[in-house]
């Protein structure tokens, strides 16, 4: 007797199925007694290689249309500036790796404001610049100052609406610091592969693919809301060994510069910062200088210079007398006001926070040979180019600040 839950006879099994006619596919009607059938169709006999051709062709033809365009908007091959901080986290490691004399901490004005090269001219020194866009410079100075290795000059740069910020500025330096303490596989290799594609390609420049150029066209459509049209589009470029400037179209394209200008406005409200706050972050300040002194180093504060318009509003956030002149006091500490050096007057601020590529480097030159007369840490090279001025710094089509 056949059992109830198998079958007595052998279900023929078709191994050798129909050939159809080409475009008609064989279904499960076509196969009876195979169980779910999978459906299968001729595959037409087409010009295969010709059409695999034809897409290569096109998908070369548009990526180099492409690439064509982002060259043409100031783009540039290689640049770093894209909010991650694999080349920071590389730069980190080398204090831990050899005596380093100098180093930069600090934000973007620092950062774009400082010619690497023009250092190296004056003193023979290149400098390991760490500072990091839209942050505060003490997180990474308290870091340092735990660091036993280092026993060199550390120059903080300075603009007091980041550094007296305890809220909006630290989670860059806190990302950047993890990711300099442990690296994931994954990220070290995706890392690896970005360095060999980058030199070559601007159009993998994040601020400027083709998603978020179209997420910053929304103009506000949700009433109340501020849109990502008013987020904070591309401002600077970078290489892997840190030296970074501000990027070169701001310094032409005023509609660019203007946007820049007014995000910023929007970014630093004018309403004072309280004194328990300010006293906060003089003594964290004091605390990591005081460490750093203790092992042989010495630390000195640079002001880069902001426009007129921004200057306004962070003196009612937090006016000199309460920023920089009760660090400075309260840590015994040297520093350099751009207020303080005729060199730096007048400068080209397209979008009035950062200067442009040339008076950066007049800048630079300002302020590192006020820096050699401050410290014994850094000394100019008997043959140092001589002095620049106001007059080197080329003239942008970009009103100058006056």
């Amino acid at each position: 007797m056949a059992s109830s839950i198998s079958s007595s006879e052998q279900i023929g099994v078709d191994t050798h199925p129909q050939t159809l006619p080409s475009g008609l596919r064989l279904t499960a009607a076509d196969r009876p007694g195979v169980a779910q059938p999978v459906p299968e169709r001729d595959i037409p006999d087409q010009p295969w290689r010709v059409m695999s051709l034809i897409v290569l062709v096109l998908v070369v033809l548009f990526t180099g249309l492409w690439e064509w365009k982002m060259r043409t908007l100031d783009l540039v091959p290689g640049d770093e500036s894209d909010g991650t901080y694999d080349s920071w986290a590389r730069l980190r490691h080398q204090v831990d790796k050899r005596d380093v004399p100098v180093l930069i901490i600090g934000d973007s004005r620092i950062l774009y404001d400082t010619d690497l090269d023009r250092v190296a001219q004056l003193t023979g020194v290149r400098p390991i610049q760490l500072a990091i866009v839209g942050s505060s410079g003490l997180p990474i100075l308290e870091d340092i100052a735990n660091d036993s290795h280092f026993k060199g000059l550390a120059i903080v740069g300075m603009a007091e609406t980041a550094f007296f910020d305890t809220k909006h500025t630290v989670a860059r330096p806190k990302e950047a610091l993890e990711l300099s303490h442990w690296e994931s596989p994954s990220k070290r290799a995706s890392y690896q592969i970005q360095r060999v594609i980058s030199p070559g390609l601007a159009m993998l420049d994040e601020d400027y693919q083709l998603s978020t150029l179209i997420f910053h066209l929304d103009p506000d459509w949700r009433h109340g809301v501020r849109g990502p049209y008013h987020d904070v589009w591309k401002v600077g470029e970078s290489g892997a060994d840190g030296q970074a400037w501000i990027w070169r179209r701001l310094e032409h394209d005023q509609r660019l510069a203007g946007h820049a200008r007014a995000v910023w406005h929007q970014l630093f409200p004018p309403f004072p910062i309280d004194d328990k706050s300010i006293q906060e972050i003089l003594v964290r300040t004091k605390t990591a200088v005081d460490k750093i002194r203790a092992r042989g180093g010495d630390v000195v504060f640079v002001r880069p210079p902001s426009g007129p318009d921004m200057r306004a509003i962070e003196d009612k956030h937090i006016p000199r007398a309460r920023a920089w002149d009760s660090l400075l006091a309260y840590t015994h500490t040297n520093g350099i006001h751009a207020d303080d050096l005729p060199a730096a007057q007048n400068l080209i601020l397209p979008e009035g926070s950062h200067l442009t590529h040339a008076c950066a480097t007049v800048f630079t030159d300002a302020y590192i040979r006020s820096v050699a007369q401050l410290t014994p840490m850094l000394h100019l090279k008997p043959d140092a180019p001589t002095a620049l001025s106001t007059h080197d710094c080329v003239q942008s089509p970009v009103a100058s600040i006056h």
